[in-house]
């Protein structure tokens, strides 16, 4: 894996020096909510960062990086194959509420793998193959992304259906109850899930104020798996997340 890293990184920076095209790099900052599922636990709000770049070789989508090592980028249609890695911003601490207290901690992670990536005019589907890298839930999972993008004025936007396969370790982690951590008083049985499928949906809004200026939103609602619905943690079947950002774009 490591001289295939190489060679890609020769390969491509050969064809940036070829093309010699001129880069779009967008930054921002905002702040993202995210609604949590279990029982007494307040929603997160977290200042965040807002990067957006792709020179054939690297890209920064929001807060997910990447490195294709092979692809083809045309006029209609292009497609990638990437080395990825993201965060995972979820899990909870037993402090988080009455309810989950005695709880083991379910921590954040990151996770990484491959991406499969393609556009053909306006529309796009992403497909990518994760797994924990800082072994907290020790699994895997797979996502799918399809979108569009539709503009109504000076209004942009793009909508996109969001698909999860979960596994076991995944789901029982995050909303398993363990032996140890049984409360027969509050109602906090022993519960196993096994693995399902999140199902998702989102749209990015975009407004310009100037040429470079513009303003960003973004809003996604997921269900999750049905295998996890059933948990004595859960309170609400739905998360509901968003981000208000103003972003910024030049070219280098």
């Amino acid at each position: 894996m490591r001289y295939l890293v190489l060679i890609s990184l020769l390969i491509f920076s050969l064809n940036a020096q070829e093309t010699q095209k001129k880069q779009k790099v967008t930054i921002g900052l905002g702040p993202y909510m995210q609604t949590q599922p279990y029982k007494g636990a307040d929603s997160l709000l977290v200042p965040s960062p807002v990067f957006f770049f792709d020179n054939d070789l690297f890209y920064i989508r929001w807060t997910r990086a990447g490195m294709y090592f092979l692809g083809n980028k045309g006029d209609e249609f292009s497609w990638g194959i990437s080395l990825t890695v993201q965060p995972r911003v979820y899990g909870y601490k037993a402090e988080d509420s009455e309810y989950l207290k005695d709880m083991d901690e379910r921590e954040t992670t990151f996770e990484g793998g491959l991406a499969y990536s393609a556009t053909y005019n306006d529309m796009y589907v992403e497909t990518m193959l994760l797994t924990d890298m800082l072994a907290r839930y020790e699994s895997w999972l797979f996502k799918t992304e399809i979108g569009d993008e539709y503009k109504l004025g000076d209004f942009t936007f793009y909508p996109s259906l969001i698909l999860v396969y979960e596994s076991d370790d995944f789901v029982n982690y995050y909303y398993g109850v363990k032996e140890n951590e049984v409360d027969t008083s509050i109602g906090r049985t022993l519960f196993t899930p096994g693995a399902g499928w999140q199902i998702g949906a989102q749209t990015y809004i975009k407004y310009p104020f100037t040429d470079k200026l513009s303003a960003l939103v973004n809003l996604r609602v997921d269900r999750l798996p049905t295998s996890a619905l059933d948990s004595p943690l859960i309170d609400n079947e739905y998360m509901y997340s968003g981000l208000v950002s103003l972003i910024y774009a030049f070219h280098y």
